[in-house]
């Protein structure tokens, strides 16, 4: 089976035909990335279109910081700051996800249009989440997780990282089917960046065969992390900005595409719409010897 047929398709969610991007709308003032940019309301919408209208598929709207070291909101703050911008993106036909680790927004954010579920902590943070999710049929994505990363990187030592995370996502992903979400409701994440060094993230992309051989459809969030400004540093350098890092997401997104990921996960959409359609250009004129939309015509390379 081929990369395109093979990245599969999630119940009660469109089917594209390549790897599909989530667009991120972080609606916190404190994010690694981006905080503060969209924490408005207005604002955070628009920029949710704005992202849809460059190449997203589905936004990611989250309302807390999962960066390590974060305080955890409240309940009724993330609920402030995370139903008014689900609920407006929806009602403009955007497909929606929530990223978070309470029952009750997931609940909310459902009921004001969300399709999709995002929890980092693949269902252990909020004992609720997986019978709210079950009650709802909505999909689910399913994270490695190892806990809350308030004081560092917790529990972040591996002898075998790739062994270890798909063995963990394994049994969460059996937690979760015993907990009544459907099996083909359920996307995998490999949680790159949570409890994980830059070598262990290398080698979780080096190895997402692995992870695609747990059955389930995956979703790539590499966007701006840590090990993407390590790498770009060097071995002595200082890493560069988080907003610096969008052409190595992009790289990575291509590669996620080629390797059969289901989504990639970005902050900044454009070059990786292009990306994973290059990626699935690519992949076609493999299987099929000819790229989407080659037939009768010639470059102004060929033309020469």
């Amino acid at each position: 089976m081929n990369n395109l047929s093979g990245r599969g398709r999630v119940a009660g969610l469109p089917a594209w035909d390549r790897c599909a991007v989530m667009g991120v709308v972080n609606v916190t003032p404190d994010s690694f990335s981006d905080g503060g940019r969209w924490f408005d309301t207005t604002v955070a919408v628009k920029h949710g279109l704005d992202l849809v209208a460059e190449g997203a598929d589905l936004v990611d709207v989250g309302g807390e910081s999962t960066r390590p070291g974060a305080t955890r909101v409240d309940e009724a703050e993330e609920l402030r700051r995370v139903i008014p911008v689900v609920r407006g993106l929806a009602s403009e036909g955007v497909v929606v996800s929530v990223d978070t680790m309470r029952a009750s927004v997931a609940a909310q954010s459902l009921a004001a249009g969300a399709a999709l579920v995002n929890d980092v902590s693949g269902g252990l943070a909020d004992p609720a989440m997986i019978p709210v999710v079950a009650d709802a049929g909505a999909p689910f994505v399913v994270m490695h997780w190892r806990g809350f990363l308030q004081g560092g990187n917790v529990k972040g030592v591996y002898e075998d990282v790739v062994t270890e995370v798909v063995d963990e996502l394994h049994a969460r992903v059996e937690a979760v089917l015993a907990g009544g979400i459907a099996p083909d409701r359920i996307v995998v994440d490999p949680g790159l960046g949570f409890s994980k060094e830059a070598e262990h993230d290398l080698a979780l992309l080096a190895h997402l065969d692995r992870l695609r051989a747990l059955g389930h459809p995956l979703l790539v969030a590499a966007s701006r992390k840590r090990f993407l400004g390590r790498v770009l540093a060097g071995p002595e350098g200082a890493p560069p900005p988080a907003r610096e890092r969008d052409a190595a997401t992009a790289a990575v997104s291509a590669l996620a595409a080629h390797a059969g990921a289901w989504a990639v996960r970005v902050h900044e959409v454009r070059a990786t719409a292009d990306a994973v359609r290059v990626a699935r250009a690519v992949e076609e004129a493999r299987t099929t010897g000819r790229a989407p939309g080659a037939e009768g015509e010639r470059g102004a390379e060929g033309a020469r």
